[in-house]
């Protein structure tokens, strides 16, 4: 039986894994460029500008939603949808300071 070894990490090092696995598709990229040229929560629109099928979309938006990177409401039967800036922030913050660690280490470096 496998054992996930999530917990040998710090909190910081999971949550950067999480973001980037939630970036980690081109759907979901197109959907934050939705969301961000809009500036507004938008509600059913995404289906219409991807070449996905709703299902798929709503799959995507999902991963986003608990990722914390797009809040989501329920509005009926519909689900309206905007970019969670806090959260791109906080970790552009923390990537930055990752980036900017490994590039400090690197430079020590004999590559």
């Amino acid at each position: 039986m496998a054992f996930h070894k999530k917990e040998e990490f710090t909190q910081k090092e999971q949550d950067l894994a999480a973001f980037a696995k939630a970036m980690s598709h081109p759907a979901r990229i197109a959907i934050l460029k939705v969301l961000a040229q809009k500036n507004e929560c938008i509600c059913g629109e995404i289906v219409d500008v991807l070449p996905l099928a709703q299902s798929t979309v709503s799959q995507h938006l999902k991963e986003l939603k608990n990722a914390g990177l797009i809040n989501g409401e329920t509005d009926g039967p519909r689900s309206c949808y905007c970019i969670n800036w806090k959260a791109f922030e906080k970790f552009n913050q923390e990537f930055n300071q990752l980036f900017s660690h490994l590039k400090i280490k690197n430079e020590k470096a004999c590559c």
